[in-house]
């Protein structure tokens, strides 16, 4: 039976019933000496009880605080993952057979990025080179095309340039994730290379939020691994990192591991709504945010399901009738030897039906 911590005032009344046991002439009235020695005295006890209550949430580390609940990862070694900064390629223009130098900076909006691999203009007038973003975490990740400003641009150089991809940067894991990461260890421990050993060993490294593992998939021995980062595409760096980490623990007997990145599947979709009490705008915007929560959860090589959307869509108040033309049918990913698709939301299509 759970023990009930008494409340201030079940404290002191208590403490009063007892001195009045004890002094039955004794004045315990709220104006007395007594009342005031026994309203200090609860206020006390009812911090110790308190205190002891914050002490048993620390014991575990599903209810612990956030430096309690590190001590407890530290125990089976594990550590908060650190946040990581983005990281891409940019398309400088300019004369053909310009110089382009590392270390150059470019800004969008309040973000920057440098340049970490020098180049030469080609004949076209274009030169791609790596850059990461000077600030750690998501707020590094840009869209593609997204055109930066080089804040020093050399000789033979123009000033604008374009982003081509800049992804990977994820925040410092948060008290939940490391939580999940904990549990895991301790619900599933090491079993001598399964499955779950594989996901697990790719979620401790920095860079990485979630991971998918398919045996078997490039045969016999084979033991495949694909990354995300906050719900995008991990950078190049991160793949790596997870690689040669895997390589280092995973047993020698193992034939083969791959850690690879989803390839994008993108899926446009059409629907055409009969509305009731809302403007099509807002709509628009509902079906969007529901269409984005669903495609946001599939991982990588599950499929898109028709009359899921159809059901969401349907759902929204406001929908009296609806009629999804895209998809027209289920979009079931590609999982083979030689990719894993991942299905993802593009452009939402609204109109009157």
């Amino acid at each position: 039976m759970p023990f009930t911590v008494p409340a201030f005032s079940t404290i002191r009344d208590a403490l009063l019933r007892d001195l009045k046991n004890q002094l039955p002439d004794a004045d315990v009235g709220p104006d007395s000496d007594y009342f005031i020695r026994a309203t200090s005295v609860a206020s006390a006890v009812e911090g110790l009880y308190q205190h002891q209550a914050w002490i048993v949430r620390q014991i575990f580390p599903d209810t612990a605080d956030r430096e309690y609940l590190e001590l407890h990862a530290r125990t089976r070694g594990l550590t908060r993952k650190v946040a990581v900064a983005s990281q891409g390629q940019i398309s400088v223009a300019g004369t053909p057979g310009a110089a382009v130098p590392s270390g150059l900076t470019a800004k969008l909006g309040d973000l920057t990025y440098v340049t970490t691999q020098a180049g030469v203009i080609d004949a076209n007038g274009v030169a791609t080179v790596t850059a990461v973003a000077s600030t750690v975490g998501t707020a590094g990740n840009a869209s593609a095309n997204a055109v930066v400003e080089l804040t020093a641009a050399p000789s033979g150089v123009t000033s604008q340039a374009t982003i081509v991809n800049m992804t990977g940067g994820v925040d410092e894991e948060s008290d939940g994730e490391l939580l999940a990461r904990l549990l895991e260890l301790i619900r599933r421990p090491p079993a001598g290379g399964n499955k779950y050993d594989y996901r697990r060993w790719a979620m401790e490294v920095a860079g990485v939020t979630a991971a998918f593992v398919y045996p078997l998939r490039r045969g016999l021995g084979t033991v495949d691994v694909v990354i995300t980062s906050a719900g995008a595409l991990p950078s190049a760096t991160t793949i790596t990192a997870v690689q040669d980490y895997i390589d280092d623990v995973r047993p020698v007997t193992a034939k083969n591991s791959l850690v690879l990145a989803p390839t994008l599947k993108v899926v446009n979709v059409t629907v055409s709504v009969q509305l009731s009490g809302i403007t099509l705008a807002v709509a628009q915007a509902q079906i969007e945010a529901a269409l984005g929560i669903y495609f946001n959860q599939l991982a990588p090589g599950e499929a898109a399901i028709k009359s899921r959307i159809e059901a969401l869509v349907s759902d929204l108040s406001g929908v009296v009738d609806r009629a999804v033309t895209l998809p027209a049918a289920n979009v079931v990913p590609t999982v083979d030897a030689s990719m894993v698709e991942w299905v993802r939301l593009g452009t939402v299509t609204v109109v009157a039906l």
